[in-house]
């Protein structure tokens, strides 16, 4: 055979195939013209790789239907199906068969019409029977033609044919070689012309009229041939019937909403929607549905059209408030949203039900009860909630509506707290209890007492305020519990008279807080950060106790428990603030042993290790106020601690604590049981209830519970909140006491100076020995901070150490980051040890560090790293800290300008923040001892000091008789 010559002219056209085994098909072929113009004879089937070389006489049409046209060729159809080489003759002789067809066909036929819509400027033409593409001319028509389906039925058979119409035209199609070359959609020869039609009617309801006038049917089958045929057809094509009726309707429609319950599963919705007495579910697809009527012999078919838009935008409406179908299977609704994988979804729709109830019904819906013998209550659901105040209690009234039933809240206690779903109202019908109602008042009943009355303990302060913020409850409460409520700005409390100083304005907050516990006997945690005063307004309510107790002629006596390092720091500021508070420290070998005595103090202090050891003699006294300083330390339910201070007696509890939660939000439970018994229920419920969903599940709806149940009894002020009434920064002198291990090595080392220096003095010798004494005092400062500096045997413990590691934790607590300078790199080296130990990031620089400018960089960038070690004369110059807003100086130095220099290192242009510096004295040592002295010597120290040797020159032999003395 010639191949076309792409250099001569040629044309493509398309060709209508039979293909022997799969039915008709389209193929594009060039044409060589002859000279005259007309077809020759020679031709060639195109593809896409053939096609570039004729390009010339191809558009870009032509490109897309070659390309969809190959799909539909024989060999690329086999391969589809076939996966081994075969040839065509052998495949379609041994292994095609009908079910394939029947797979193939309509594929090949979803191609063909799409290349037949696009054929309809192109030269179509039938290919004769030996394989000529062009042997005669086809027309596409230019409209759809459209079918009507007739019926005629009388007492023998009911007959059944189509009639065509073209233009309005009605064609004969029957008898006359017509060919159906499509079946879906229907596209049918005749007469050179191809007609495609309206309705999307299929082939082969033409098929069989091609050679046959009607079909007939006799009237003994006539039942099933209306339900399974006639009436689908109806539903979707024009028909004309004689012998029965076919009633086109049009009704208002109503959409119907019906809960299917699935136990332990996920519960779902059926959407329908009533047309008049029919019932049709959502998204069957149909504009029309047919329903058949029989009367005696007749039969009725009414043909209800459905408002397809209408019913759209109802079932847009329901995922407009949070509905969605199921699966692309079903057409069954669920509730959207996120899924919690443990919790019980066979509810949820009847939730949503009642959710929406009111919207729906304005919406037209109508609510079906589902399947099975239960009857379920819709409509909204609310509760009424009515609050009393009683001496110690709130009395709760509360109504709950469920549709149009009134319940009292109390007969739900048991639902709620068991987690049942299904409440059965006296009518025998089932309201269920929506979900957030669980978590919503779980708590509330949980600590709900007395039998048929809802009682809660004052101090539950907490729940009633949040649901009077919910918005799932109309809250009534009296004027007076209107105030309790608001225990965020509380009456002002005048200062007491003998207080020596001024609170700032958030200490006073502080302190008239205090008096709103105060005035409704509930206990409260002062969870201010360090060094924001806590101490401070502790005392102002101390003194205003001890005033108002006396001016009513009563005597009152507080018990003050702390951490040992913390001692010597209260009675400093006891002496600084409140002059006449009579404090009696109960430490020691020596202290009393019965109570007798206490009655003659204020205040009580002791220490926890005193408090557990002591704890027959505190607890058979009645106290004023028993106050826990660092109250962490009673964190753990079992410890000892904890154990004695539940045993306390008292009017009022007070906590203090940077730090309540330092680990676990568990922290919390033994505090708040301290202050307020009961308030977080049984260490077991708070820990399933609280702890666990909080810390494993990250629960924030729980932690915003607990934040409620709390929230009255826990002041808590960070640093940054408060900055504005902060100084740039604040100096606070710790002191702390010598371990009993260091004491002893400290006066033995006292002792041999000292006599060195008083016989010096006595022989005149004195001014020589200067030099001597000066490395005294070195050796005694330095056992002052840790006997570890002088001797590297030494196993005790230091009290310094114990106070600065135990401030530092707090402060890192809070996130702070911290300078730790001292002037021993000794020292330095036992801190590092320590960190190394616990695990805590920290840089340092001495002077030895090379590289400064990284170790500078890398705590003033890195997050994690907040602790910086200083060796105050490495410190000295060039170092630029801004970040740190806690600076620790471990020991004092002769000269207070050096200090100030280090000071100024964190404090300088650039700082945002407010700084803490904290110094760390030993008492009773030189170091308490050179402080005083620099007081006295400070316009001196001030002007012509500038190392410690002149110090030290200029200190008497009085002077020095003094620092050991």
């Amino acid at each position: 055979m010639l191949r076309v010559d792409s250099t001569k002219p040629c044309q493509i056209i398309y060709a209508i195939a039979r293909h022997e085994y799969l039915g008709y098909v389209i193929e594009p072929h060039i044409v060589q013209l002859n000279p005259n113009g007309e077809f020759s004879l020679t031709h060639q089937r195109l593809f896409s790789n053939t096609a570039k070389e004729f390009a010339g006489c191809l558009d870009e049409t032509d490109l897309r239907l070659i390309k969809l046209l190959e799909e539909i060729e024989q060999g690329n159809v086999i391969k589809r199906y076939y996966k081994k080489p075969i040839r065509p003759f052998e495949f379609f002789s041994k292994i095609f068969n009908e079910q394939l067809f029947d797979t193939i066909r309509p594929k090949i036929e979803k191609r063909m019409a799409e290349a037949l819509n696009a054929l309809k400027e192109k030269e179509v033409y039938l290919m004769s029977k030996e394989g000529y593409p062009a042997e005669r001319k086809l027309h596409i028509a230019d409209e759809p033609a459209s079918v009507l389906f007739h019926f005629r039925r009388d007492d023998t058979e009911i007959r059944y044919f189509p009639t065509i119409k073209f233009k309005g035209m009605r064609i004969e199609f029957m008898f006359k070689n017509a060919e159906v070359i499509c079946n879906h959609p229907a596209w049918m020869l005749l007469d050179d012309t191809l007609y495609y039609f309206d309705k999307e009617i299929e082939g082969k309801k033409l098929q069989p009229f091609l050679n046959k006038r009607y079909i007939a049917i006799p009237r003994s089958s006539e039942q099933s041939y209306f339900e399974r045929f006639v009436a689908p057809l109806i539903e979707k094509h024009n028909v004309y019937a004689e012998g029965f009726t076919i009633n086109t309707e049009k009704y208002d429609a109503r959409p119907v909403l019906k809960p299917i319950y699935v136990e332990g599963g996920t519960s779902q919705l059926q959407l329908y929607f009533k047309y008049a007495g029919y019932v049709f579910p959502y998204g069957d697809g149909r504009h029309v549905s047919v329903r058949i009527e029989r009367n005696g012999e007749d039969y009725i078919f009414h043909r209800i059209k459905r408002s397809t838009t209408w019913e759209k935008n109802k079932m847009a409406l329901l995922e407009q408030l949070g509905l969605k179908t199921a699966s692309s299977l079903f057409q069954n609704l669920e509730v959207a949203g996120h899924r919690d994988e443990d919790a019980d979804h066979s509810f949820t729709v009847f939730e949503w039900l009642n959710q929406h109830h009111d919207e729906l019904i304005a919406e037209g819906f109508e609510i079906e009860q589902p399947e099975g013998q239960k009857r379920y209550v819709f409509g909204n659901s609310k509760i009424d909630i009515e609050v009393q105040e009683n001496n110690d209690w709130f009395d709760i009234n509360a109504v709950v509506y469920f549709g149009p039933y009134r319940i009292p809240f109390i007969e739900l206690k048991n639902h709620i707290l068991n987690h049942k779903k299904e409440f059965v109202l006296p009518s025998g019908e089932i309201a269920v209890i929506p979900e957030t109602w669980f978590s919503q008042y779980g708590n509330l009943l949980h600590f709900t007492e007395g039998g048929n009355e809802l009682k809660l303990r004052r101090h539950h302060i907490g729940l009633v305020n949040e649901l009077a913020e919910g918005d799932m409850a109309a809250v009534t409460m009296t004027r007076k519990l209107q105030k309790l409520n608001d225990f965020e700005t509380p009456d002002e409390v005048p200062m007491p008279e003998y207080f020596a100083g001024m609170l700032r304005p958030y200490q006073k907050a502080g302190y008239n807080w205090f008096h709103f516990l105060k005035s409704y006997h509930f206990g409260g945690c002062l969870a201010d950060d360090m060094g924001l005063g806590k101490t401070i307004q502790t005392l102002a309510l101390l003194q205003k106790h001890k005033e108002d107790t006396e001016a009513e002629g009563g005597k009152a006596t507080s018990l003050l428990i702390m951490p040992t390092s913390l001692i010597y720091n209260w009675l400093n500021e006891a002496k600084k603030f409140a002059p006449t508070l009579r404090l009696m420290v109960h430490t020691g070998t020596f202290r009393y042993k019965s109570p007798e005595v206490f009655k003659n103090y204020d205040v009580i202090v002791t220490t926890y290790g005193i408090s557990r050891i002591d704890i027959e003699l505190f607890k058979s006294y009645f106290f004023d106020y028993v106050i826990l300083d660092e109250s962490q330390n009673i964190k753990n339910p079992s410890s000892k601690s904890y154990q004695a201070v539940k045993q306390l007696k008292s009017r009022f509890k007070l906590i203090l604590s940077g730090t309540p939660v330092e680990n676990s939000v568990n922290d919390l439970w033994t505090q708040m049981s301290f202050i307020n018994p009961g308030l977080l229920g049984s260490q077991q419920f708070f820990l399933n209830e609280f702890v666990t969903p909080i810390e494993k599940k990250k629960d924030e709806e729980k932690a915003r519970r607990l934040q409620a149940l709390i929230k009255p009894f826990v002041m808590r002020r960070t640093k940054e909140q408060v900055a504005t009434e902060l100084p740039p920064k604040t100096e606070n002198l710790f002191y702390c006491q010598m371990s009993e291990e260091q004491g002893e090595v400290y006066e033995k080392v006292k002792s041999e100076y000292r006599n060195e220096l008083l016989k010096s003095i006595e022989d005149g010798s004195y001014a020589k020995k200067q030099i001597q004494v000066l490395q005294g005092l070195v050796k005694l400062r330095q056992i002052a901070n840790h006997p570890l500096m002088i001797d590297e045997e030494y196993e005790g413990d230091s009290g310094k150490f114990e106070n600065v590691v135990h401030t530092l934790s707090n402060v890192l607590d809070g996130g702070h980051k911290v300078l730790v300078f001292s002037q021993f790199v000794k020292q330095l080296g036992i801190y590092r040890e320590h960190f190394e130990k616990e695990g805590i990031p920290y840089v340092y620089l001495d002077g030895a560090t090379q590289n400064r400018g990284d170790v500078v960089k890398r705590f003033q960038e890195d997050e994690k790293t907040r602790v910086f070690l200083i060796s105050i004369k490495a410190g000295g110059v060039g170092l630029n800290l801004t970040q740190a807003d806690y600076v620790f100086i471990l020991d004092p130095w002769w000269n207070p300008a050096v200090e100030q220099q280090a000071i100024d290192r964190t404090h300088r242009i650039g700082q945002t923040k407010n700084v803490f510096i904290y110094k760390f004295i030993t008492k009773d040592t030189v170091e308490e001892k050179i402080l005083a002295l620099q007081q006295r010597k400070l316009s001196v120290a001030r002007s012509l000091i500038t190392t410690e040797e002149s110090f030290i020159k200029s200190l008497s032999a009085e002077d020095i008789k003094e620092i050991l003395g």
